[in-house]
């Protein structure tokens, strides 16, 4: 068991009185930070305070209880100057927030909140599309702006039908590594369809902006704040060095220490949480001028990382023994413009050999780690149905056959690792674009349907479905983890809301975090008790940890 883990617990000697707390509230401690929230409507649950030690990289945050309580736990908080910040959609703080922590002294302080005055930039994606006007089927669209920036900026802005033509077109030549600040182009000039082609989506998006009204004629719903066991946590967030990383995926070794890919920039990063040190491990260029970045990583069975190139057209093994990288690059006669290798099935233990896929032009491919060769395989021409077809995320079952979510449509698809015979499944939900999934030890896939708002699971040896619907609408779920007591795990990619479900009762716990994260991979470590639940803020340059208290 990790020592940093929380529990809550009564110290001996305390040098403060305790504060009352809710159950199961982390109580006030020898120098601990703890305060009162209020609002001109009395104190309010589960508002969200932040405190962060000036020159510090790392952040806390926990929840205000039911009886507008807050306490950060003793063991987080050393002595010294603290900025509180609030997260409670419709409210801001009434005067600075600031507090200083004595040694060997507790510090007390009590917030108030006033009514907000600009509302809009408060909300989260999920509560922009939920105020729209317009149908699902007309704000499905939305799911794709939101891997780079916020709807903020969609609603706020005054284009008109023929400049969101253009404006489509020009967004659809932008890799999906880009952030708003570090646009990167792609290196097919054919790639995005032309402006014309957006025309309906071009009419809808001038009816939800502000291009003819200054203000939004629709009202704006808020979601919920949370409340009960939703308050039981604590979240630490480390600060990265460079405004431009994206850490995408983000696991942790046998030794607790996590590693994340870049999605921008071409590092595998790595985080030492007991002491913040952090580092950065460049990868080879392959293909200088082609958007830069990295995606999936995972560890195999010898404890080495493995690591997809997107659009350099390569895959990489690191060794964390000799900090050096092995390059498996694609064929020069496959490799071409729209070249991005993204995922990896990992089981090569078996036979010697590794998954990945071409996002560009949908193939899957099986790399020989002795030869280097590369098999093909090209499943979507095979789906008959009509429309776009496209592969997302894949996996290895314990035989080493693939597993992949096609992501336009509702399919889950399967090829033979002995015959190479391709098998084709569609989940339940219509238009449920899966996303990412993994396999459990019973050889059950595990898959986020991001349109579709659920978590799936596939039971590959009874070919059975099952689905659990999202409590929040609008989630856009991008990966699901199940933990060792069988709970299933997500991210909000729309809401900032962690989802812990248990799937034998059908109920669930929101954890909010303390700003906007675009939730992508999602990583439980099954050492600790309870379980720590660790992401990406994709968006904001940090590692997020949440402690649940129970």
């Amino acid at each position: 068991m990790r020592k940093e883990h929380l529990l809550l617990s009564t110290a001996v000697g305390l040098a403060i009185a305790l504060l009352t707390a809710g159950p199961g509230a982390v109580r006030a401690q020898a120098e601990a930070l703890s305060g009162q929230v209020t609002s001109p409507q009395g104190p309010l649950e589960g508002v969200l305070v932040t405190a962060k030690k000036a020159g510090s990289t790392i952040a806390y945050t926990v929840a205000t209880d039911d009886k507008g309580h807050y306490s950060f736990p003793s063991a987080k908080i050393d002595p010294g100057e603290y900025t509180l910040h609030i997260r409670a959609t419709g409210y801001d703080l009434d005067g600075a927030g600031t507090a200083t922590v004595a040694a060997q002294k507790g510090a007390t302080a009590d917030l108030k909140l006033k009514k907000t005055r600009n509302l809009p930039a408060q909300l989260t994606n999920a509560e922009w599309i939920s105020s729209m006007t317009g149908t699902d089927e007309q704000k499905s669209f939305l799911l794709n702006c939101v891997g780079c920036h916020t709807l903020e900026r969609v609603v706020r802005s005054t284009h008109d039908v023929n400049e969101w033509m253009q404006t489509l077109n020009r967004m659809a030549n932008y890799a999906q590594v880009s952030q708003p600040i570090k646009p990167q182009k792609r290196m097919d000039p054919e790639w995005a369809p032309k402006p014309e082609t957006f025309r309906k989506t071009a009419e809808f998006l001038a009816t939800i902006n502000q291009s003819e009204v200054n203000r939004w004629e629709y009202p704006l719903k808020v979601f919920d704040r949370p409340t009960g066991r939703s308050t039981k946590m604590l979240i630490t967030e480390y600060d990265l060095p460079r405004p431009t990383i994206e850490p995408h995926d983000v696991i942790l070794d046998n030794k607790g220490q996590v590693w994340y890919t870049n999605f921008g920039e071409l590092f595998l990063g790595k985080l030492d949480p007991k002491t913040d040190a952090h580092s950065e491990f460049p990868l080879k260029e392959f293909k200088p001028g082609f958007p830069v970045g990295t995606l999936d990583i995972g560890i195999d069975t010898a404890g080495d990382f493995w690591i997809g190139m997107m659009f350099q057209g390569a895959i990489a093994k690191f060794s964390p023994k000799t900090e050096q990288f092995t390059y498996y690059p694609i064929p020069n006669e496959q490799n071409n413009n729209v070249t991005q290798l993204n995922m990896l099935g990992l089981a090569h233990q078996i036979d010697g050999k590794i998954w990945t896929n071409n996002a560009g032009n949908q193939e899957l491919y099986r790399i020989d780690l002795a030869s280097g060769k590369y098999e093909t395989w090209a499943p979507m021409k095979q789906i008959t149905s009509g429309g776009n077809h496209t592969i997302y995320g894949i996996t290895s079952d314990s035989k080493n056959n693939l597993w992949f979510m096609e992501f336009q449509d509702n399919y889950i698809g399967r090829v033979d690792a002995k015959t190479g015979a391709l098998s084709l499944f569609r989940a339940p939900t219509e238009r449920g674009r899966n996303r990412r999934g993994i396999m459990d030890e019973q050889d059950r896939l595990w898959f986020a349907e991001y349109r579709g708002n659920k978590i799936g699971m596939f039971d590959t040896r009874e070919q059975a479905f099952k689905e659990w619907p999202l409590p929040t609408p609008w989630t856009g779920p991008y990966y699901p983890v199940v933990d060792r007591n069988g709970e299933i795990w997500t991210g909000g990619m729309t809401t900032d809301r962690v989802v812990r479900l248990d799937p034998k009762t059908n109920t669930s716990v929101e954890y909010m975090l303390p700003k906007d994260t675009n939730i992508r991979r999602v990583f439980v470590d099954n050492t600790t008790n309870p379980v720590t639940f660790w992401t990406g803020s994709n968006h904001g340059a940090s590692i997020v940890k949440l402690e649940p208290l129970d």
